[in-house]
């Protein structure tokens, strides 16, 4: 293998050989030459080799001469990186060096190894050994001569199990990071530590426990040396090696060994993080990166060229556990330190699209594809967040643009199948679907959508196909109730051929034509707002939160008191621990799940009460606000609104609270959850200043209050018993699903619609005569059936029912 002195004499004759004009740098038409010359089997087109020097060139930008190009030491560097092997494109153009130059060789192998590492040594030509491509690099490799025999007997027992376990067929390729996960990033450091073709190690045989054991003597050595600075070094560099070949569990030993001998290092946290990562062990991963931030801010500029790496690793920790809004710190953090680093970039709109904001979103993905214009995953989200602004045809061209880069891409693939079935471009849908599947064989909303695209281009055959694949993937609730509905729209669409009519199936009314029967039928209007405020409720799971959780976070917290905007002092915090308080609100979701809430919450709740875009949120208005949507009784939800408006700084020291701040508080309320054409009540809440003390009897009278309060809490609460409860075989006569939640009966011409249908006032088109519907909601079949029974009994009577 080559050592430090031979290496950087090889790289010096690669670059003299390619230096045509002797300038000391190597321009386009000379760095294309290299290329090619050092891969001959491979052909290159034009735009490949012009996409590979753009990114050589934006990588090592600070080792670009701009009127010689790239210097050696940039040269250099690419090797150090692992951009290229020094070996291989040495012997490739069959270079030789000086015969002064040959001698500085392998250093011999240290006594106190295993004979049959000394061996191996000795029998392994050198040209055939491969040094790893980090081992001499200023910042991340080796410092002490005696580390490279540790390297050299460690890239000899890695050989040999291998060796043995390719033999004995044991080596497998893991391809889970074939699809690539919405947002988020694989990638660790400049080389592609986590390579598509990775191996997974059989760690049950006797060969690996062996080799254990052999690495164990290693790490042994290394611990024995008289200074600490080349302990570190030895344990460092067994586990980058180790690291580099996927032996995860063994380099986090040695990591770990790092961390034990220098507490204050970063690179030690660092690498310890990563490993972590990779064996799916968060917490502690983001407890490593944390320690390593620490020392990297309080150790000075030496750490300035790893500090965006470890705010970008440790963004990534915090997006795999739901914490979103904090990983997007750390990404604009990266993204400061190093404007040039176009996946903290991608990281951040990826992760600003996760919390719904679009227009940041697209403005950060932007740069990050100006940076990197071949970049699938980055064209991918940007096509996502362009697609939830409503710009669908350029959201197509870069949906596009992902699949050209990678025609692969699973989630573009998929994507652009949702975008082209909301167009109604069904046949296209299902030309996706199906190259999704292609990829993704058991991808069952795939193969779902498939049928649903399939019968809307009218290929039944096709459809029912796809749904008994679905069917055999997933035996999901919601596979077999779109499967119900679609035979209900079909056995329509054959009555409707069979009686040639062509008529639609529904018709929408005027408001006024729909009455109610008695009092506990809810109005249409009401339902409607409360049907919204549930479907966010059930976003963001925060009727399973007790609302005794939000009076224990209260007591618990200690918030600072700022002045907001317009002088008023409040307990206001940043976004990012904000988001930290509802974590613990919502520690039973599960970190995808809490994205989404996260994402609903910052769209409809955060948005109104940080207006202005500060960036911090008043913490008590945001408790009252939630606190009518949590679990507990409705008398409880009012009270703790009330402790919350109470707790905030302009009311703190007193058990009331003043009328101005209820009515702000409820106008507040209102603006979130029966919005209304622009936000003139809120606004106008500024001007009153009735500072008058009111109970909490009389808050929740102000509360109830049937046109300015938030009475809907009363709807709200019933949907949130029935919502869920399903009425045997009815379906809605207008859409044709199952009825799920309350079920509206129409009293004469008895046909029924879910809540969704008598909400937007449809009715089927052969009932649509001039007089009015009268309605009479049934929370459940009991109901039904007590009131039919309850008219037999009234008919043998001889009474009537009104």
């Amino acid at each position: 293998m080559a050592t430090r002195g031979s290496r950087s004499e090889k790289v010096k004759t690669i670059f003299q050989q390619f230096d045509s004009n002797r300038d000391g740098g190597l321009n386009r038409d000379e760095m294309a030459a290299l290329v090619v010359a050092v891969n001959p089997r491979v052909k290159f087109s034009n735009e490949q080799i012009s996409a590979i020097l753009d990114e050589v060139f934006r990588t090592y930008g600070e080792f670009i001469d701009v009127e010689k190009g790239l210097t050696f030491e940039g040269l250099l560097r690419t090797y150090d990186d692992g951009a290229g092997d020094v070996d291989r494109d040495f012997d490739a153009l069959g270079l030789e060096l000086k015969p002064l130059e040959d001698k500085i060789g392998v250093s011999g192998t240290s006594e106190e190894a295993s004979s049959s590492i000394v061996d191996e040594s000795a029998m392994e030509p050198h040209n055939d050994q491969r040094t790893a491509a980090w081992a001499a690099s200023p910042n991340h490799g080796i410092v002490f001569d005696d580390t490279w025999k540790l390297v050299d007997d460690l890239e000899i027992l890695i050989k040999r199990l291998r060796t043995r376990h390719m033999k004995d067929g044991k080596i497998k390729n893991d391809n889970s990071d074939a699809f690539s996960d919405p947002g988020w990033s694989r990638d660790f450091g400049p080389s592609n530590e986590l390579s598509e073709n990775r191996f997974v190690w059989d760690e049950s045989g006797t060969d690996y426990a062996s080799f254990v054991k052999e690495l164990g003597v290693l790490r042994a050595r290394a611990d024995r040396v008289p200074e600490g600075a080349e302990a570190l070094d030895g344990q460092m560099a067994i586990g980058r090696m180790l690291y580099e070949h996927y032996l995860y569990k063994e380099a986090l030993v040695s990591f770990k060994r790092a961390c034990e001998l220098n507490p204050s290092d970063v690179k030690p946290h660092f690498r310890a993080g990563n490993c972590l990562y990779v064996l799916g062990r968060h917490t502690e991963a983001k407890a490593e990166f944390q320690q390593a931030l620490v020392a990297a801010e309080n150790g000075g500029s030496q750490w300035a060229y790893l500090l965006p790496q470890i705010h970008v690793n440790l963004g990534i920790v915090l997006e795999g556990e739901g914490m979103v809004l904090t990983a997007c710190e750390h990404y604009r953090e990266a993204a400061i330190l190093c404007p040039t680093h176009f996946r903290a970039l991608k990281l951040l709109g990826s992760a600003l699209f996760g919390v719904g904001e679009y227009k940041a979103s697209v403005k950060a993905l932007e740069e990050a594809i100006y940076m990197k214009n071949d970049y699938a995953d980055a064209h991918c989200d940007l096509a996502s967040a362009l697609h939830a602004m409503g710009d669908d045809e350029n959201a197509i061209k870069e949906f596009q643009k992902a699949i050209d880069l990678k025609p692969g891409h699973a989630d573009a693939l998929y994507n652009l199948g949702g975008l082209y079935m909301d167009m109604g471009r069904y046949q296209r849908a299902s030309e996706m679907y199906t190259r999704v599947l292609a990829v993704w064989p058991n991808h069952w909303r795939a193969q779902l959508n498939k049928a649903v695209s399939s019968l809307g281009a009218g290929e039944t055959e096709e459809a029912k196909k796809a749904l008994k694949e679905a069917l055999k993937m997933t035996n999901r609730v919601e596979l077999h109730d779109t499967i119900s509905h679609l035979k209900q729209l079909q056995k329509r669409k054959s009555r409707r051929n069979v009686n040639g009519n062509g008529e639609a199936a529904f018709v929408t009314l005027d408001t006024t034509r729909f009455k109610t029967s008695g009092e506990k039928t809810s109005l249409r209007k009401e339902l409607a707002v409360a049907l919204e405020i549930r479907a966010f409720q059930r976003v963001t799971r925060l009727n399973r939160c007790d609302i005794e959780l939000i009076m224990k976070e209260m007591k618990e917290t200690d918030v600072p008191v700022s002045y907001s905007g317009h002088g008023m002092p409040e307990k206001s915090i940043r976004k990012a621990s904000l988001e930290e308080v509802l974590r613990k609100l919502l520690s039973f979701l599960k970190p995808e799940t809490f994205v989404g809430a996260i994402r609903a919450i910052n769209q409809k709740i955060l948005s109104v009460l940080d207006g202005t875009e500060s960036g911090r949120v008043d913490l008590g208005m945001l408790f009252a606000v939630i606190s009518p949507l949590c679990g507990g009784t409705v008398g409880k939800r009012k009270q703790v609104a009330y402790e919350s408006l109470s707790w905030r700084a302009v009311n703190e020291g007193s058990s009331q609270i003043r009328k101005s701040e209820a009515q702000r508080y409820i106008k507040i309320l209102r603006a979130i959850y029966i919005p209304s054409p622009g936000n003139s009540e809120l606004l106008e809440v500024r001007g009153e200043a009735d500072d008058t003390l009111i109970s909490l009897s009389e808050f929740v009278a102000m509360f109830d209050d049937e046109e300015w309060g938030f009475s809907i809490l009363s709807t709200l609460v019933k949907l949130e018993v029935y919502d869920r409860i399903r009425h045997g075989r009815h379906v809605c006569a207008t859409c044709r699903y199952p009825i799920i939640g309350l079920r509206f009966k129409e009293m004469k011409t008895h046909f029924s619609l879910c809540s969704q249908c008598y909400c937007e006032g449809k009715v089927p088109s052969s009932c649509s005569s001039t007089q009015d519907f009268i309605f009479k909601e049934y929370a459940n079949e009991a109901e039904a059936m007590k009131d039919k029974c309850f008219w037999f009994g009234s008919k043998g009577s001889s009474k009537c029912v009104s």
